[in-house]
């Protein structure tokens, strides 16, 4: 499910379900691939409604570029759930 993903949205996906290097993504990265599977749009509140396929959270974006934990385990979910996995 990840054949159509560039490289650079490849290696984020891989990051961000890899426990190790979870902690490197900057949130542009991040973005820039749930803008590629899905759609992510602001709301009025300041918050960032995102869908992938029949999944959807909303969330506040980070204020800084690194990701917290919460925002890692909820987004892997997420992308999981819609059938989103690295393939091994």
């Amino acid at each position: 499910m990840t054949d159509h993903l560039s490289n650079h949205h490849r290696n984020t996906l891989e990051n961000l379900f890899n426990h190790e290097r979870s902690g490197n993504i900057h949130w542009r990265e991040l973005e820039s691939l749930l803008v590629a599977v899905g759609t992510v749009e602001e709301r009025h509140n300041d918050k960032l409604h995102i869908t992938v396929g029949d999944e959807a959270i909303t969330i506040a974006p980070p204020g800084h570029g690194d990701l917290d934990k919460q925002l890692i385990v909820d987004l892997r979910r997420l992308l999981k759930d819609a059938g989103l996995e690295p393939t091994a």
